[in-house]
């Protein structure tokens, strides 16, 4: 999946329809749409078709449909149905030294087009409140809808990683993190962290991206300049200091680097972030 934080979205429409009786909705819908929908199946049996597979539709289902592709969805009208919806565009916004740069989308998001989840009421009680903020309308709801629609991704993928087959994976990557916070003032090396986790550099390295969305020297660098900042903020320490404590051997690299992520250089961040100016 892209990097959440890069990217923006815009929400289309969010709908929740809940049958208590049978018969009361339409039995198959068939269309294409030219923007994203997440479907979540809160009750209701049937199928699900698309690129020439078909699903089968059952309570805790989450349906993924992307631009341009053709599905249909059929329900058996014997039995209450009841769906949460949202249908969204995004694009991939990035801040790269100093420069904002604005791409459209690519890539679509990674999600299957069907799958069930286990133990989903996170997911349905933050898409409820996605719907219940969209329908109520309330003064600032687009912006409040959206923050709530990147916080639902998240929870879906949450939600994927706590099965079986992505458990034990997803505790290695934050045994990753930890160790990272643990030799924040010093280094790290793949095949180091590769041996401590019994994992082959190559297949933990890819695991972990598609994880954060950074590789792991990306994402730790990333801590060190959080932690930079922290520093220039709270501890009043000059350039140089900070960049010993942190690990970094040379001042003008950690500079460099510093002014890659943010934009500007660490004393340019000081100067106006601390003073102002």
């Amino acid at each position: 999946m892209n990097n959440i934080n890069d990217l923006f979205f815009h929400i289309h429409y969010c709908n929740g329809k809940k049958f208590k009786d049978s018969g009361q909705f339409t039995p198959k819908i068939a269309r294409t749409l030219q923007h994203h929908e997440l479907i979540f199946v809160c009750n209701g049996i049937g199928s699900f078709k698309i690129k020439n597979k078909k699903y089968p539709v059952k309570k805790g289902m989450l349906l993924y449909l992307s631009p341009g592709i053709p599905y249909s969805i059929e329900l058996d009208t014997t039995v209450p149905a009841g769906f949460l919806t949202v249908h969204f565009s995004y694009i991939h916004v990035s801040f790269d030294e100093g420069k904002w740069a604005i791409c459209n989308e690519a890539r679509i998001l990674s999600h299957k087009s069907a799958q069930e989840l286990k133990d989903a009421y996170l997911v349905e009680e933050q898409f409820q409140k996605l719907v219940d903020c969209w329908n109520e309308k309330l003064p600032g709801y687009e912006f409040m809808a959206r923050t709530m629609l990147q916080q639902l991704i998240i929870t879906i993928v949450q939600n994927l990683n706590k099965h079986p087959q992505n458990f034990a994976m997803s505790i290695k990557v934050e045994k990753i993190i930890q160790y990272m916070h643990q030799h924040i003032n010093g280094k790290i090396t793949l095949p180091e962290l590769s041996e401590r986790l019994q994992m082959t550099p190559a297949y933990m390295s890819r695991t972990f991206k598609e994880t954060t969305g950074y590789t792991i020297i990306e994402y730790f660098n990333k801590l060190k300049i959080d932690k930079a900042k922290e520093l220039l903020i709270e501890g009043n320490k000059k350039i140089k200091e900070v960049s010993q404590e942190l690990g970094f051997t040379d001042e003008f690299y950690f500079s460099r680097m510093f002014k890659k992520a943010e934009g500007i250089t660490p004393s340019q961040f000081y100067s106006r972030i601390v003073h102002g100016h």
